[in-house]
């Protein structure tokens, strides 16, 4: 009921794990694939496959060929992204 210190901790933890988010680079979404999975390519010439994240598919959002998003990458692994923004051109 109560919890103690443990309880403390985990609820601690919990907040730093979800604030610590990856890389977030602006890019251009420029081909649509399948299964919400988009290539996008970064002002540096980069180009990654990023996928739509859960907020952005609860609320319908379309993105499509050249809209602006932000993307999150992780830093373990530079390829693959998530769109966490897409801008309103």
């Amino acid at each position: 009921m109560g919890g103690g210190p443990v309880a403390i901790w985990n609820w601690w933890w919990a907040d730093v794990v979800k604030s610590s988010h990856g890389i977030e680079l602006e890019g251009v979404v420029m081909e649509c694939l399948r299964n919400a999975t988009f290539r996008v390519e970064f002002p540096n010439g980069h180009q990654t496959l990023a996928h739509i994240s859960g907020k952005i598919r609860k609320n319908y959002i379309k993105i499509l060929p050249f809209d602006r998003v932000l993307v999150e990458l992780s830093p373990y692994d530079l390829t693959r992204g998530r769109i966490v923004f897409r801008y309103r051109n």
